[in-house]
């Protein structure tokens, strides 16, 4: 049945793909790039259609390379991890997961102790840089947790929760809002659509009259840096109560006037089709879906 595929070829094709490069392929796979070249142009008669443009300094996937890509990916992967349920057990399997720093800070790592407690062997390894990962293209990384209004058709995706976004502040900073207009902090978000107007509409849904006044007003490009001044007792923050958790739980924070909440977007968890089902993939995705459940809205204010 599969006698005629050139698996050479495709191989040479994935790694090249992926990498969109053939010197970096030839790399990957211990040849020339010459030898990658040679097998493309094989791959490419075979098929009857081109795959790559060549480009100055660069190669980029045609529409049918692209199509051939996602799918010869997956497949490949399957492959990879059914190879490697049948092999000896390595004492550690490491899962490189790439998400915002803020998320990473605020709510995964605080928690991450349970799921080290519930799978020992497991390494995880985080990415915190602000660049959107394509996962088709990178396999290095394992799963993103992403917050976005955006659906993701081509990923395998879990929603854990969708978000609210409340007023919080140190218990002194809090008793305070109610006898003064308290300096305002807020987060410079680089996607102005997942925060835009967020005071705004906070003060419109409370009828706070704090915008009419000339009170001071904090921005920080990172939103635990807006959390932890709000902790220092500088003035009350507009946060995420996904994100605020950990902090009111603790004590630190606390809502003001709980009871008004304005609409986020949502975080997602995804992974290239098929990776789900690689044993430490899913035993993360499991966690975080048991973790998420745990993480009550009501419980936030």
């Amino acid at each position: 049945m599969f006698a005629a595929l050139p698996l050479t070829a495709l191989r040479a094709f994935e790694s090249a793909s992926r990498l969109l490069s053939f010197k970096a392929a030839a790399e990957e796979l211990s040849v020339t790039p010459t030898a990658i070249s040679h097998q493309i142009r094989s791959l490419e008669t075979w098929l009857g259609v081109s795959l790559f443009e060549r480009l100055p300094r660069r190669v980029q996937l045609t529409d049918g390379g692209e199509r051939l890509f996602r799918s010869l990916h997956g497949a490949l992967l399957e492959v990879a991890q059914s190879v490697d349920t049948l092999r000896p057990q390595r004492n550690t399997s490491t899962l490189m997961i790439s998400t915002t720093a803020a998320f990473a800070t605020l709510w995964l790592v605080p928690r991450l102790g349970r799921f080290y407690a519930s799978h020992p062997n497991i390494k995880l390894r985080l990415d915190t840089h602000c660049e959107v990962i394509d996962l088709h293209q990178d396999a290095s990384v394992d799963l993103v947790i992403r917050y976005s209004l955006d659906d993701y058709p081509n990923l395998y995706g879990l929603c854990l929760f969708d978000e609210q976004f409340g007023v919080y502040g140190s218990p002194e900073q809090v008793r305070l809002a109610a006898h003064r207009a308290p300096t305002l902090i807020s987060v410079n978000w680089h996607n102005t659509r997942l925060y835009a107007h967020g005071w705004q509409a906070w003060c419109a849904e409370a009828r706070e009259s704090w915008l009419n006044h000339p009170a001071p007003c904090r921005e920080y490009d990172e939103e635990h840096y807006a959390l932890q001044a709000a902790i220092a007792g500088q003035g009350l923050v507009l946060a995420s109560n996904i994100l605020v958790s950990e902090s009111v739980a603790s004590g630190l924070l606390q809502g003001y006037r709980p009871d008004i909440q304005v609409n986020g977007a949502g975080y997602s968890a995804l992974c290239v089709p098929g990776r789900e089902r690689h044993p430490p993939v899913r035993a993360f995705f499991q966690w975080l879906q048991a973790e998420a459940r745990l993480t009550d809205p009501l419980q936030m204010n």
